[in-house]
């Protein structure tokens, strides 16, 4: 009891020596902020290009090839979404002792730079979260995701170049200066590094080097990525224990996103009545059989989900050119592909022309020399190269000339 009263009374959050960790410092906070900004314009940059190939504007020509540029680029934006979460994490661990400064406001200029620290930690929070949830394909929000997501996605990055113009200055003092002396709060100053057999103040990491804490941060920034990235890297499968989706693991090697129920597809629909129907100067209305009895061509193409999981498959089936060729549609026309599907935002998929005329283009009826499943679009689905998977259309029913 004699002791308990003897112990010295706690030390408020504000006051100097209440974050004495010798791990923070400026030249720490600069040097996580500029990987975390690295992830956050990979990000920015990739999911751009994820939108508008999903969102086409007119000035702005998509190539065909490579073919695997949306496998690449989409499975850079999961993999550093994911890799900014433990990084996001550390810096609000080296700099959260500024939350307690006191005044917490101490001019204009300051409480504004404040504002905009603010703005850019929750939206970077919302935006991480809200990424990490939609990859599980698990929605519990009523907000359109896609048109949330690419706006935030705005706002972090405005956010961000205004913090790092701010903080630009000291960025560069602090990766240039030698080892600081660590001021973790006025009055408190504490070596740089731990010295070796010296008593180290409570909190300081108790001999934990800042060398050893960027080994951490690599090693948690390392595992996480390469525990989900191999839902697309098809050699880091075996060790994609956190991915969402795990490709080969499913039914006829790739994952379905959208089952024929949820599409409200049913088997009567591609029964004996189904047709293909294409519009152009000679419109066709095409079954089953003759679809089965046209030429089929085999292309190896990948389908690649905005979720972040791609798999690579042999798909068999008609060109959509020469579908194209026998309506009597111009090459230059841009067509739309409409899907049995009802409701949801990808019924129908716009083909430019010059995806619609690439040869790796072909409406499949087969996967892996199997008969599409009705879950993967049967009787015939859309695979195109360097498409984002919503737009690989299933179950599709008729063609229809744009422009």
């Amino acid at each position: 009891m004699v002791g308990l009263l003897d112990k010295p009374p706690p030390i408020l959050p504000f006051k100097p020596g209440a974050f004495s960790s010798t791990l923070r410092s400026d030249k720490v906070t600069s040097k996580i902020g500029i990987a975390l900004a690295a992830c956050v314009a990979i990000c920015f940059i990739t999911g751009l290009w994820s939108h508008y190939q999903q969102h086409p504007l007119d000035w702005l020509t998509i190539p065909t090839a490579p073919v695997w540029g949306y496998r690449l680029s989409q499975g850079l934006h999961v993999a550093t979404g994911i890799a900014a979460i433990p990084l996001l994490l550390l810096k609000l661990w080296s700099v959260y002792p500024r939350l307690f400064e006191w005044p917490p406001v101490k001019s204009a200029a300051h409480g504004l730079e404040r504002l905009f620290i603010a703005v850019l930690v929750a939206s970077m929070i919302f935006q991480l979260a809200t990424g990490l949830i939609n990859i599980s394909q698990w929605y519990p929000w009523t907000f359109p995701f896609t048109q949330t997501h690419f706006a935030i996605s705005f706002v972090i990055v405005g956010a961000l170049f205004i913090h790092l113009a701010v903080k630009a200055p000291k960025i560069v003092a602090a990766l240039k200066g030698p080892k600081p002396r660590v001021v973790a709060e006025p009055g408190n100053e504490v070596p740089a590094e731990p010295v070796e057999g010296q008593p180290q103040p409570v909190g300081s990491g108790e001999g934990i080097s800042r060398r050893n804490l960027f080994i951490v941060a690599g090693a948690s920034v390392g595992a996480v990525t390469i525990t989900t990235v191999g839902q697309t890297v098809t050699a880091l499968e075996p060790v994609a224990a956190f991915a969402p989706r795990v490709p080969t693991l499913s039914p006829q090697g790739l994952p379905v996103n959208k089952t024929a129920a949820s599409a409200k597809v049913t088997p009567a629909l591609v029964g004996g009545d189904y047709r293909l129907d294409i519009d152009g100067p000679t419109p066709l209305s095409l079954s089953i059989d003759d679809l089965q009895a046209m030429p089929q061509t085999d292309v190896e193409l990948p389908i690649a989900c905005v979720e972040g999981w791609s798999a690579s498959a042999m798909w068999t089936g008609i060109r959509l050119a020469d579908l194209l060729d026998a309506a009597g549609i111009d090459p230059s026309s841009t067509i739309q592909v409409v899907s049995l599907e009802t409701g949801g935002n990808y019924g129908t998929s716009i083909v430019a022309a010059n995806f619609a005329r690439d040869p790796l283009t072909v409406m499949a009826m087969r996967i892996g020399g199997e008969e599409l499943s009705l879950d993967h679009g049967y009787p015939i689905r859309l695979v195109a190269p360097n498409r984002p998977g919503v737009l690989q259309t299933k179950w599709i029913h008729r063609i229809e000339v744009m422009a």
